[in-house]
């Protein structure tokens, strides 16, 4: 060999390792749930606190939506989701950390929104995807109140008035992902929403494809919750049946089959109440296997 060919193979492997060890780590997205907020200190913002622990360097983006913390809160109970979902859209296509890719982590009602997010916006690319006590198949009953109770118990009046009627349909975030089992004509009519991104009203192929995309979809739940992809067996709401037996994944409306094929499906679950989980199990199943 040449010294001028062993040379530039030096050159080429130097570089090589200095891309592979010095990369900046990727980023990560996340979106709080109901009665939240971005940056709590007890919440989303000791995750942060978590990640730019154990990932020195991470960029992380906790959604907010509004100027101040209490708007932030009242912006999880009262809007329009698809519009919300937009202007995220928007915020991560303009931001320069974000373009060659991220992961994304959800919380709560926050799961079904990234995840609308994934099959809407594929880019910039969203890497790994992480639904935390996620509802992808809705709620049914009153949701837990957390935050402003005075909030909570306002939007539990009008759900109660008539989640379908369509003023509130449209300007209350719970009810865009409420799903009445006992009316499933009426709630895929009348959803703006999740029958939407369910694909439950028009199969839209290029939602099962932006899906397909991404690397891992990891579906994280709660011993005392059914926050995976199962719900309520159609025409009643006491058995909750499990995601392989739900008309959405034998349809394949999602391509979940396909993407349980190719093990990107990764369904975990932790002892608790909804969104309760300790720092050790984050690190240990979130971070370490699915965000470094």
């Amino acid at each position: 060999m040449s010294l001028t060919l062993f040379l530039c193979v030096c050159m080429i492997s130097l570089s090589c390792f200095h891309e592979s060890v010095f990369a900046d780590p990727t980023p990560v997205v996340m979106w709080h749930g109901m009665g939240d907020t971005c940056c709590n200190l007890g919440s989303l913002g000791a995750i942060i606190n978590v990640l730019e622990r154990e990932i020195p360097g991470i960029y992380v983006l906790s959604l907010r939506f509004g100027n101040t913390s209490t708007e932030d809160i009242e912006n999880s109970y009262f809007g329009n989701i698809n519009k919300q979902i937009s202007d995220v859209c928007n915020q991560l296509a303009n931001d320069e950390h974000l373009q060659n890719g991220y992961h994304a982590i959800g919380f709560s009602q926050g799961s079904q929104f990234l995840r609308a997010v994934a099959q809407r916006c594929p880019s910039p690319p969203m890497r790994n995807y992480i639904s935390i006590g996620g509802q992808h198949q809705g709620v049914f009953g009153l949701p837990r109140c957390q935050g402003s109770i005075k909030l909570c118990n306002f939007a539990r009046m009008l759900l109660n008035y008539g989640a379908y009627v369509q003023f509130v349909q449209n300007n209350v975030i719970q009810a865009q992902y409420w799903h009445d089992p006992l009316h499933e004509n009426t709630y895929r009519d009348k959803s703006i929403f999740l029958a939407e991104i369910n694909n439950e009203k028009v199969l839209n192929q290029t939602y099962i494809e932006n899906l397909q995309k991404l690397q891992n979809m990891v579906m994280i739940k709660f011993t005392r919750d059914s926050m995976w992809f199962g719900f309520y067996a159609p025409g009643q709401a006491v058995d909750v049946i499990p995601l392989k037996e739900t008309e959405l994944y034998k349809n394949d409306r999602l391509g979940l089959l396909q993407m349980e094929k190719d093990g990107k499906l990764h369904f975990l679950e932790t002892n608790g109440d909804h969104l309760q989980f300790t720092e050790k199990y984050f690190i240990s199943e979130i971070v370490n296997k699915f965000i470094k």
